[in-house]
């Protein structure tokens, strides 16, 4: 199109009258908002100058959503920066307006996020959580999809067929990914370590089981051990490290798949022991510092704007699409590495 483009343009994209594109720009009466939405990207896609305006106008009709989040641990700088991220993230909603419900919860037991999880629904119009995997997570899920609450599951899935959709890592290739490292810089063979925060995080499972099978096919001269559970707790993670350091004298790397890694930083800190290939997750400030002193080789992060964007625009799509939202949608998106060399 050459010249600028006028009203009439706009009502010839969008495939509606030229007094409905007017009653968008001015506010004059109601429009259905799916039609003042197509209207809208007409008119930005054309360029049309009250294109910003007819938002902000949108914006201002629209009531504010409330979308809840049950995370982790609040103390936790990981979760901590999440619910910083996912508070942003629906802030900048457009054209909906939104906000950021975030709720922790300190403690792994199932049935105690499950009554969280559903308390938390009562309060908003869509729910996401980080959560185990157990029926009383999924009883709660199912209770909000009959509620009219679609609920989606970040970081870790779990097994809910009627959750409303995943999003977070692929964590067959962070585990394939842990265990490359591990094969090309483990300067021994030997055991390998491994913790996880709980056995009942499909994530983290999916990541320890990947990472067995890659060095099980590339590399048997390094034995997995069998995993050590911290709970996601630093002390345990401390204790249960020095305990595998002192009794395996020739351990050649370790792999913490979840939370708790600043309890084994410690441990390796502490015991000052030989050249021990270690590759654990999230960029936090202690993790960082282990990175640049040497004491881990390889970091798997989480791009927590990129989650938090998709969350918040993910969960207002199940929510303008209602009962006709399909039901469990994956949203897969890439992690980041980080060596001491690119932090």
């Amino acid at each position: 199109m050459t010249g600028r483009a006028t009203l009439q343009d706009v009502a010839l994209a969008a495939a509606v009258s030229a007094a409905t594109v007017d009653r968008v720009l001015n506010g004059r009466l109601p429009v259905r908002e799916s039609t003042a939405l197509r209207v809208i990207e007409a008119a930005e896609k054309l360029g049309y100058h009250g294109a910003r305006l007819m938002r902000e106008r949108l914006r201002e009709r629209l009531p504010m959503r409330a979308l809840g989040f049950c995370l982790q641990k609040r103390s936790h700088p990981f979760y901590l920066s999440f619910g910083q991220a996912l508070s942003a993230a629906a802030s900048q909603q457009r054209p909906q307006a939104c906000t950021a419900v975030i709720d922790y919860i300190d403690t792994l037991a199932p049935d105690q996020i499950a009554e969280r999880l559903l308390s938390l629904g009562r309060e908003v119009d869509a729910v996401a959580v980080v959560a185990v995997d157990h029926p009383y997570v999924t009883e709660a899920i199912e209770r909000l999809h009959v509620d009219g609450k679609p609920t989606f599951v970040l970081l870790s899935d779990v097994s809910a067929p009627l959750r409303a959709g995943y999003i977070g890592l692929d964590h067959r290739k962070n585990g394939r990914t842990a265990a490359w490292t591990m094969h090309r810089l483990a300067t021994r063979t030997g055991p390998i370590g491994v913790f996880v925060g709980s056995h009942r995080y499909l994530g983290q499972e999916t990541a320890e089981m990947s990472f067995r099978s890659y060095l099980r096919e590339h590399a048997p001269g390094l034995r997995v051990l069998d995993a050590r559970v911290n709970l996601e707790d630093t002390q345990v993670a401390y204790e249960a490290a020095l305990e595998l350091l002192a009794r395996e004298r020739e351990l050649a790397g370790l792999y913490i798949v979840g939370g708790g890694a600043a309890g084994v930083i410690r441990a390796l800190r502490e015991e000052q022991g030989g050249r021990i290939t270690t590759v654990c997750t999230e960029l936090t400030a202690e993790h960082r510092q282990a990175l640049i002193d040497g004491w881990v080789d390889l970091v798997i992060a989480t791009p927590l704007q990129v989650i938090a964007a998709r969350a918040v625009e993910v969960m207002n799509r199940a929510i303008d699409a209602g009962s006709a939202a399909p039901v469990a949608v994956q949203h897969t998106v890439p992690f980041e590495l980080y060596i001491a060399e690119n932090i």
